[in-house]
């Protein structure tokens, strides 16, 4: 998949859980592991971007889980636990010049697809 996407600074909005890491990873091995093509995907989001992880971890595992993510270098700016387990709903405005505003991908569990984000100027 590629997204064709402004050069603007971003806000990423990821869940965790089956998207980044090993659905119940932490639970069923004792420790969390990355999911084939997470790096690649987190590799394009830019320095200026902004990343919010979202899971339904109880407050109990945010140590481990921000111990995880610091040992990986995974960059993020807020993480929300406790996140209801239903669906994740994004609502956003498009700009008056046509920039479409909002995305949304859905991936099968455990199993991230590729993503390709080109930038273009134009936008």
């Amino acid at each position: 998949m590629e997204l064709e996407m402004s050069s603007l600074p971003k806000t990423w909005i990821l869940d965790l859980d089956g998207t980044i890491v090993k659905h119940n990873g932490y639970k069923i091995d004792g420790k969390d592991s990355l999911l084939s093509g997470a790096k690649e995907l987190l590799s394009q989001i830019q320095d200026e971007d902004y990343v919010i992880i979202v899971t339904s971890r109880k407050l109990e595992y945010k140590e481990l889980t921000e111990s995880f993510l610091q040992e990986n270098n995974i960059r993020y700016n807020h993480i929300i636990f406790e996140a209801p387990y239903g669906e994740r709903i994004l609502i956003n405005d498009n700009k008056p010049s046509g920039l479409k505003m909002a995305y949304a991908i859905d991936t099968d569990r455990d199993n991230i697809k590729p993503i390709r984000i080109k930038e273009n100027p134009d936008l």
